[in-house]
């Protein structure tokens, strides 16, 4: 039987406060692991400051890890992909750089996937935020289990741990606008979730806005649901049964009672509400076409750079029909 490999896939961008710690860390953690070799895969998002140079460096330094510098930055879910796409190990961890993902819980995961898991996603339990963000997560991942057509964990994000077989299936997802999350649950295959403490971020602050944020949850939402569109259906459907019966009221009025029915100010607070309904649901149509308009142009999912790492560099190029299916090739 040959050896375990471990692959760990983490994105980067603008980590060059956090790299340092996170290099450690994580590097203890592939030592105390049985098996190997080891790898890890960063990926860098177009990063401004120095992590580009840091993860050269690094790469340099360690036969273990790959450097995967992209062109531009083209977002976190983008870039976990890239960094799956150039993992080789016998199962992958996905982990953010910020370290709030603690990397010495990686051998609980392990361990569940030698009990037979191919999936062994992480609940984020007692988060560090603010009580307003963690009021929406807690919303957020609730509502995505209520729209979604398949069964998505609660309160689990993108740390986790993926058998080869669930990494290949993904590779094969090209839809631009990702949830890897949502992917991995899609794939099937036998899960289970862990619950882990979530830590305060080690240093700088979060990429992720307000806007980065609604715009994730969207693209979670969009790509897993239809019910907003069948909600579109359902809503017109209601407003054309309470039309008839005001119109059937209006007319019983005016012919048997003799009255004419007075409405003005609802009228018009009725033709407005249904102005915006129909809006609201032209932009929810409008982002299913989007999404649909972005898909047909079939341009890469990311564009690299340079790639720094012998040894993974070496796999790669002796993998043909992985790199055919990722659509990559060296610098």
């Amino acid at each position: 039987m040959t050896p375990f490999r471990l692959s760990l896939a983490i994105p980067v961008y603008n980590e060059e406060a956090v790299l340092p710690e996170l290099l450690r860390r994580t590097r203890e953690v592939l030592d105390r692991m049985p098996g190997g070799p080891h790898e890890i895969v960063f990926v860098d998002d177009g990063s401004s400051d120095r992590t580009p140079a840091l993860l050269t460096q690094a790469a340099r330094q360690d036969d273990r890890i790959c450097a995967v510098i992209l062109s531009r930055n083209f977002g976190h879910q983008t870039a976990l992909t890239a960094a799956l796409d150039y993992v080789t190990g016998d199962a992958t961890v996905a982990i953010d750089g910020d370290l709030q993902d603690p990397p010495e819980t990686i051998p609980l995961l392990v361990e569940k996937f030698h009990e037979g898991y191919d999936v062994v996603y992480v609940q984020r339990v007692k988060r560090k935020e603010p009580l307003w963000l963690r009021a929406c997560f807690w919303f957020f991942y609730r509502l995505m289990a209520g729209l979604s057509d398949i069964q998505l964990p609660l309160d689990s994000g993108d740390f986790g741990l993926m058998s080869r077989r669930v990494v290949e299936q993904v590779r094969q997802m090209k839809e631009h606008h990702r949830y890897v999350r949502g992917l991995r649950s899609w794939v099937g295959f036998r899960q289970i979730g862990i619950p882990i403490e979530r830590a305060e971020r080690q240093a700088g602050k979060s990429k992720y806005n307000v806007w980065r944020r609604f715009k994730g949850a969207a693209d979670g939402i969009f790509a897993f649901s239809v019910v907003p569109l069948r909600a579109a259906t359902l809503l017109g459907a209601v407003s054309i049964v309470l039309a008839l019966l005001v119109a059937v009221y209006s007319l019983y009025a005016k012919f048997m009672l003799r009255q004419t029915v007075p409405g003005w100010t609802g009228l018009m607070v009725s033709i407005s509400f249904l102005s915006g309904i129909n809006l609201l649901f032209l932009g929810i149509i409008g982002e299913y076409v989007g999404r649909i308009y972005e898909e047909i142009k079939s341009r890469p999912l990311y564009v690299v750079s340079h790639v720094e790492g012998r040894n993974v560099k070496a796999n790669w190029a002796a993998e043909p029909t992985r790199r055919s299916a990722a659509g990559r090739s060296w610098d």
